[in-house]
């Protein structure tokens, strides 16, 4: 029998509503994922104590958690969505876990992430797909990176092809950022890409 998770999804992406619903994020924001998409372990090399890094499409916080503890108190994450049932979330996330004081919330636009802060590190897992003009979206994300600041981007096996992910990387290279590495990640594909000097 069908997951019925899985099936309303994919209506709900055939229906045009590219943005995966906040209440749909419990089915992939959840203890397995901890095991398997550990932030120390996935952005180890990346990642480092004073930074500011950026979670675009944050979603409950997963990512945010993780980087607030890598970045440490001296440095920031800013946590974007779309959604603001999303951020409150990771609000009261961070809240518990004693990390909030790391975390700027930020609500972006259907249209641009707005974020003004010089970034040192950016994750986009999971969301690329879901933006309407993916050339746009990295031409930004591009835009508020540093020299030398890495981008992670993650995409869902079986629901993204390969052919998609080199379209974002050809979108990408236009934008300014190079194919740094491939790193393994369970179930997805993942694509670490840096930005010029």
């Amino acid at each position: 029998m069908a997951n019925p998770l899985h099936a309303l999804f994919h209506k709900l992406i055939l229906r045009g509503e590219h943005v995966c619903p906040w209440w749909l994020a419990y089915t992939f924001d959840n203890p397995v994922r901890r095991l398997v998409h550990r932030p120390e372990t996935l952005f180890q090399g990346l990642v480092a104590p004073g930074q500011t890094a950026v979670d675009v499409g944050c979603g409950m916080g997963h990512f945010t958690l993780g980087l607030a503890r890598m970045v440490g108190a001296e440095g920031k994450v800013v946590a974007v969505d779309l959604q603001a049932e999303m951020l409150e979330r990771v609000r009261r996330r961070a809240e518990r876990a004693g990390l909030l004081d790391r975390i700027r919330l930020h609500r972006c636009s259907a249209t641009a992430l707005g974020v003004v802060e010089r970034a040192d590190f950016v994750v986009a897992s999971w969301m690329v797909h879901e933006v309407p003009d993916r050339a746009a979206f990295l031409a930004e994300v591009a835009g508020f990176m540093k020299p030398g600041a890495r981008l992670f981007v993650a995409e869902p096996r079986g629901h993204v092809s390969e052919a998609e992910v080199e379209s974002t990387v050809a979108l990408a290279a236009a934008a300014g950022l190079r194919v740094e590495r491939r790193p393994p990640m369970a179930i997805s594909r993942a694509v670490v890409f840096a930005k010029g000097a």
